[in-house]
């Protein structure tokens, strides 16, 4: 039998099976999407984040960012030069591609087939056409004013996954080979971007827009680069919180109330409480029965992060067009949240799941051939 040697095509599947997870840190993440959903139907009722008892939960982002920092060190640092730059942007695309395609559709679904409003009738077919693709191939394109010019019309949380994707570029061609006292020094830098964009617009809430798309680059800059370090420096803090209480801490983040200095507490929990979290949420213990919860939640967060927003748009211009009383927003609100996680459920089984199987088989099926 012929020995395999590192980094040849025969021994890339190997290299490539995933590693076990931070099982914490992924009910985290999903407990983060779904405050992402609620954040997304309340900002429509007040537009005023300050009156909005999740007026913070747009934060769930950065979390998102510095989680991803964390989680790509791990996977990757120690195999990416044997895996080469093409195919770890391969694993990342099977990752990441076929739920920001699934949102893509469903949200020129719901932009043709909103009962509510009819701004369809103002776009031609070909520039419905160039929208969708863009969408589908992650190319910002913010041309709908009626939907405040997002980068995404059609799907507007993939703002992040745009970044997210430029983070794992600049990952296998820079941060993967930069020692940690130079990636202290981005981390620090980008930090100090943070607190800039931040005094500047009053918040930590944009990139999704034309008008603050350079808002999204600082804040993923920052938090990718301080979740790596955290991996790269081993901060991993040994406790026995387990899921529900930093569940509970994690949240205060989002529900955190809106004062004079917002700008300064929205950076303060960028900087320090997201890489705090996560460095407990890696060294935290869950039981049994904890963790089959943040399994389920960890693989709920990422189809229900990029499967929900066609629906926002439906109740945004519902809530417009009929202003429902609050009592009937106590039923509206959390039957869709509800529905949404049964949507995301569907799809994570039905589609997600089976499609990234047959790609990786496929994939694995051509390296080794």
């Amino acid at each position: 039998m012929t020995q395999r040697t590192p980094g040849t095509l025969d021994s890339i599947p190997e290299l490539l099976k995933t590693k076990s997870h931070f099982v914490a840190l992924d009910g985290l993440r999903g407990l983060a999407a779904l405050a992402v959903v609620i954040f997304h139907f309340m900002e429509w009722i007040y537009t005023n984040p300050s009156q909005n008892f999740i007026g913070h939960g747009f934060l769930a982002v950065d979390f998102f960012f510095c989680l991803s920092g964390f989680v790509i060190g791990y996977a990757y640092d120690d195999r990416i030069e044997n895996i080469g730059v093409f195919e770890f942007l391969k694993s990342r695309l099977i990752r990441l591609h076929p739920l920001i395609i699934l949102g893509s559709v469903l949200g020129l679904v719901g932009f043709l087939a909103d009962p509510f409003v009819n701004d369809s009738s103002a776009y031609s077919p070909g520039k419905l056409t160039l929208l969708v693709v863009c969408s589908m191939l992650l190319i910002p394109l913010p041309l709908m004013k009626e939907r405040a010019f997002n980068q995404f019309g059609f799907n507007a949380p993939a703002w992040s996954l745009f970044w997210e994707y430029i983070a794992n570029v600049v990952y296998a061609l820079i941060l993967c080979r930069l020692n940690r006292r130079y990636l202290a020094v981005v981390t620090v830098l980008s930090g100090v971007g943070i607190c800039w964009v931040s005094y500047q617009a009053g918040n930590l809430m944009g990139g999704w827009s034309k008008d603050n798309f350079w808002d999204g680059g600082v804040r993923i800059a920052y938090s990718f680069s301080a979740g790596l370090f955290i991996y790269r420096s081993n901060w991993i803090i040994k406790n026995r919180l387990g899921f529900p209480a930093l569940a509970i801490v994690l949240s205060f983040a989002f529900l955190l109330p809106f004062f004079s200095w917002n700008w300064l507490a929205e950076a303060l929990v960028v900087l320090f409480f997201f890489p705090l979290l996560i460095s407990l949420g890696a060294g935290t213990r869950l039981s049994p029965s904890m963790t089959n919860l943040s399994v389920f939640f960890g693989n709920l967060s990422y189809p229900l992060y990029m499967t929900h927003y066609w629906a926002i748009w439906l109740f945004g211009n519902y809530y417009t067009l009929y202003k429902p009383t609050l009592r009937e927003l106590f039923l509206i609100i959390p039957v869709g949240v509800i529905s949404l996680i049964g949507l995301a459920y569907l799809v994570m089984t039905v589609y997600d799941i089976p499609l990234r199987k047959y790609l990786t088989r496929k994939r694995s099926q051509r390296t080794t051939a």
